[in-house]
């Protein structure tokens, strides 16, 4: 597809490079400063409930889907993230259950648009979906269930929109780190789910008409070691023992931690955090370095935080409030700076409409939407991203 299309040598994400905010930064073409899915989880002080950032009306900006909408047209999406409550016509959200006693799919098949489409799906293109194929226990099971549930919206319905998101890749990743059998198997099965759309699109003789777009929303470091910034905060009493009273406290995401105050004007609570900084050990202050407020701003991040540590590729973060500050990791991750190399991520733009042969040394996720959005002729969107016009046959 490469080839045959343009493509990019490297795609810069957001921060945190995360799934969530980047997924959304896709359709949107906008950080999350401007669309307000800030990580994968929202932050709560009082004790992480589990929830992610599910429903679509966290969104603050107009996306490709709602464009799509708009204009009188068509879109689908299969476990796209954040888009429970969508204007999408033909829509199996990316959502599941927090009850251990409820069907992880319950959330799932109340969710799907229109009613009933789960039952749709498994009827027509997929079987019974189980833990074993569709959930976490069906990695690279998935990955041909997620193809074949595309392929049956495309065939049937014929959206101007699919979006599809495969995640194999990214769990093997997490569990091995950058390289490894495991992830080659993992690649192997999402290029195998990406040629089952494909060969759905020729048999149908729609190539004249359908354009590929494939990226991704992160590249992955592999991790040795774990900080947790919260000790800190809780040896110097910013914290209570039980967690439960706080004025500052970091929200981990990923590789990355940003600081929030329980008073988002405590002036006099930030500089004691930014001074504590200041003052723990060298040998922890050389494995991250400090992104201020200012520098928040200028590269799209939550507005809320005051301060984030950006860590050296090897150190995630924790939320952890107990034991050492420094403990061991492994697998790999992501959620580190936009600037960290590994963490470039790809785009391929191939079929009808597409000039051959374009390469772009490096682009932003946010480049993306004003892409498609050219491509379907949207007029919705207002992304801050780069239109490349010469992606596109005149």
């Amino acid at each position: 597809m490469a080839k045959e299309g343009s493509y990019a040598q490297a795609v810069k994400g957001i921060f945190p490079s995360v799934t969530y905010p980047s997924h959304t930064t896709i359709v949107s073409g906008n950080p999350p400063a401007a669309h307000g899915i800030y990580y994968n989880t929202p932050f709560e002080p009082e004790g992480a409930t589990g929830k992610w950032y599910w429903e679509y009306n966290e969104i603050k900006v107009p996306t490709l889907f709602s464009a799509v909408r708009a204009a009188g047209k068509k879109s689908g999406a299969v476990s796209w993230p954040v888009t429970v409550g969508a204007p999408i016509d033909y829509n199996l959200p990316e959502v599941w259950s927090l009850n251990k006693e409820e069907d992880r799919f319950a959330p799932l098949r109340k969710n799907a648009s229109p009613d009933g489409f789960v039952e749709e799906i498994e009827t027509n293109a997929i079987g019974k979906i189980n833990i074993n194929n569709f959930g976490n226990g069906g990695y690279l099971a998935r990955e041909p269930k997620f193809a074949a549930a595309a392929c049956y919206i495309f065939e049937k319905y014929m959206p101007d929109l699919l979006a599809v998101h495969l995640i194999a890749t990214d769990h093997f990743q997490h569990t091995n780190g950058r390289e490894g059998f495991a992830v080659e198997r993992a690649i192997s099965s999402v290029d195998a789910a990406i040629s089952q759309i494909l060969e759905t699109v020729e048999r149908l003789g729609m190539m004249e008409q359908t354009t590929f777009i494939v990226t991704g929303d992160h590249g992955f470091v592999d991790i040795h070691s774990v900080l947790a910034p919260n000790i800190w905060l809780k040896k110097a009493g910013l914290i209570s023992e039980d967690g439960k009273s706080w004025k500052a406290k970091f929200h981990t995401s990923g590789a990355s931690a940003f600081l929030h105050l329980k008073d988002e004007g405590d002036k006099k609570t930030a500089d004691k955090v930014k001074k504590l900084l200041e003052q723990i050990p060298a040998k922890y202050q050389k494995l991250f370095r400090i992104v201020d407020n200012r520098e928040l701003k200028n590269v799209g991040a939550d507005p809320h935080a005051v301060l984030a540590l950006a860590p050296v590729e090897g150190i995630a973060m924790s939320s952890s409030t107990e034991g050492e500050p420094l403990k061991k990791g492994s697998g790999g991750t992501h959620g580190f700076f936009p600037e960290t190399q590994n963490i470039y991520t790809g785009f391929i733009a191939f079929g009808a409409g597409i000039q051959k042969g374009i390469v772009i040394k490096e682009m932003s996720l946010i480049d993306i939407a004003p892409i498609i959005s050219n491509i379907l002729d949207l007029k919705e969107v207002k992304s801050s991203g780069i239109f490349y016009p010469a992606i596109l046959k005149d």
